[in-house]
């Protein structure tokens, strides 16, 4: 199987998906969220394989989100320059829509999913390592969103399972300051397990592995199930609140956030208030 914006390695019951555009700190398209689908969905059906790591390569960012030099009015558009030559019917769909089908594969899939996040999470890379069932953070690593001052959202997974996650008050100001935390910051309001220093990252979650992987693999399934229905619900708001990101992005306000990100401004959102 090959791939352009990730790579893919197994070994010793462990898939581990990198993804690979370190020149834009890790940010995605439709391509690199379609091929972590697909890698996903390989290592659900692989029988050798009993747990997954989703991480970024290099060491400044697991990934800061949606790729904003591809947002136009209307939402992002499927790829890339540099990928335009060999688009997929996947490329096609909202970038948001893609995502929540990357998020609801990561819940769904019966294998631990951990987060090895090793830099920067930050907008929708944020909202993968949130979904995810453990998160293991380099000391380094800064977390965070930034949806209300670039003109976007996640009104689902990305807020309401936050909520869960860090409670109330925590996941509010989260969103609404867009502020960076640290690492250790984040453990102490529960958003990641554990913190090493960097050259530790991959060995402490390689030992994580080999626990997960001594253990019965149906219980850990049943246990995910579990876990996860006390918050299926969310899937449905997640799903309407892409409607609405979708309609969002279609408005001079979206834009504006956007413009003003590229153009390294402070966005000018004033004249939308009513």
């Amino acid at each position: 199987m090959e791939f352009k914006d990730i790579m893919i390695e197994k070994i010793n019951g462990r898939a581990k998906i990198t993804i690979n555009r370190p020149q834009k700190l890790n940010a995605f398209t439709n391509l690199t969220i379609q091929e972590m689908i697909q890698a996903l969905l390989d290592a659900w059906n692989d029988k050798n394989i009993g747990v997954i790591i989703i991480t970024g390569a290099g060491d400044r960012a697991f990934s800061v989100g949606g790729d904003q030099s591809i947002r136009e009015k209307g939402g992002y558009t499927g790829a890339s320059q540099e990928q335009n030559e060999s688009r997929e019917p996947m490329d096609n769909l909202p970038l948001a829509n893609s995502h929540a089908l990357l998020l609801q594969v990561i819940r769904m899939i019966p294998k631990p999913v951990i987060a090895m996040v090793n830099g920067y999470a930050i907008g929708g890379g944020h909202v993968i390592h949130v979904v995810c069932d453990l998160t293991v953070a380099s000391s380094t690593a800064k977390f965070g969103q930034v949806g209300p001052r670039v003109g976007s959202f996640d009104a689902g997974y990305g807020s309401a399972y936050l909520a869960r996650v860090v409670g109330e008050k925590k996941a509010r100001e989260i969103w609404y300051l867009c502020q960076q935390y640290t690492a250790e910051e984040a453990l102490q309001m529960g958003l990641v397990n554990k913190v090493v220093p960097p050259e530790k990252l991959e060995e402490e979650v390689n030992k994580i592995c080999d626990t997960l992987l001594s253990y019965s693999p149906t219980a850990l399934a049943a246990l995910k199930t579990s876990f996860n229905a006390d918050t299926e619900s969310i899937w449905g708001i997640h799903s309407m609140a892409g409607v609405a990101l979708n309609l969002y992005y279609g408005t001079d306000e979206a834009m504006e956030g956007r413009n003003a990100f590229m153009e390294k401004r402070k966005p000018d959102f004033g004249k939308f208030r009513q």
